[in-house]
């Protein structure tokens, strides 16, 4: 009787959550569990688990789910788009750099020493996948992390001078753990723009990590300012100690198109076979 009863528990259906039970981890705060509980009842019914064991697994879950929740919400404030992980990254064969080197970049030790970042190459090989990538992991690790366009950074900054809220902004700029600038340089910077520049670059240095997208390289930089002086203090504060990863090969709309081309192509030969 006790076997039959055992063997009937195992093979049974997963009953839903009651409503009782719905009602009392929706008022404390817990309907999350409802996702989970009914597998989590049948594999602790197969594994024959104590419950303390049990408790401890449901109460594991909902902390990895709220983990998930939190750093999804950071991730969406630090402006990091969703999809650019490093677990989303197409490392395509006509991509050359230094995959070592991302490995290492990956485990943030940079971060944590203070360094920082520049991801160089054409337009189109991925260096914001990469920047945003780096910041979703700086999020994973409990960090502060921001991410802007250069030419949104300093249209902010120029707009705070408007307010009397430059200093403000500097600050909460220069506090971020790991800022990412994507597409500097791209064009000109003026008197305020480099002078910008200069403040962040002096106000995170050795303190805090940035990372820089650019299709441009450093030496070329300084042409793009408007006063060298300060540009030059800035650039060889942000290089000193700086990885750098530079990736070259076609852009990913190029290599979209390709695959794209080469489906047809492939379609058509099946087609005129048949």
């Amino acid at each position: 009787m006790n076997q039959l009863s055992t063997a009937t528990t195992s093979a049974g259906p997963v009953d839903p959550v009651s409503t009782d039970l719905s009602r009392i981890l929706r008022d404390l705060k817990l309907s999350g569990l409802k996702d989970t509980l009914p597998e989590r009842l049948v594999m602790a019914r197969h594994q024959q688990m104590g419950h303390a064991a049990f408790l401890e697994l449901l109460l594991s879950d909902e902390l990895s789910r709220r983990d998930s929740r939190s750093a999804a919400l950071r991730a969406a404030r630090a402006g990091l788009d969703p999809t650019m992980r490093l677990e989303t990254w197409d490392d395509a064969t006509d991509l050359s750099y230094d995959r070592m080197l991302l490995s290492d970049l990956g485990t943030l030790a940079f971060a944590e020493a203070g360094h920082s970042v520049l991801l160089l190459g054409p337009v189109g090989v991925g260096k914001t996948h990469l920047a945003t990538a780096l910041g979703h992991a700086g999020i994973r690790r409990r960090m502060s992390v921001h991410f802007t366009r250069a030419d949104k950074l300093f249209t902010r900054l120029r707009a705070a001078r408007l307010d009397n809220s430059l200093e403000a902004e500097l600050r909460r700029i220069a506090a971020v753990d790991l800022l990412i600038i994507d597409d500097f340089a791209i064009k000109a910077l003026d008197a305020t723009e480099t002078n910008d520049f200069y403040e962040i670059v002096v106000e995170r240095h050795r303190r805090k990590s940035t990372i820089i997208s650019s299709n441009r390289e450093p030496a070329e930089w300084l042409g793009m300012t408007s006063d060298t002086l300060l540009a030059q203090s800035a650039i060889d504060r942000l290089t000193q100690g700086a990885h750098t990863l530079v990736i070259e090969g076609p852009s990913w709309r190029q290599r979209a198109s390709e695959n794209r081309r080469a489906t047809l192509d492939e379609n058509k030969e099946t087609h005129n076979a048949k």
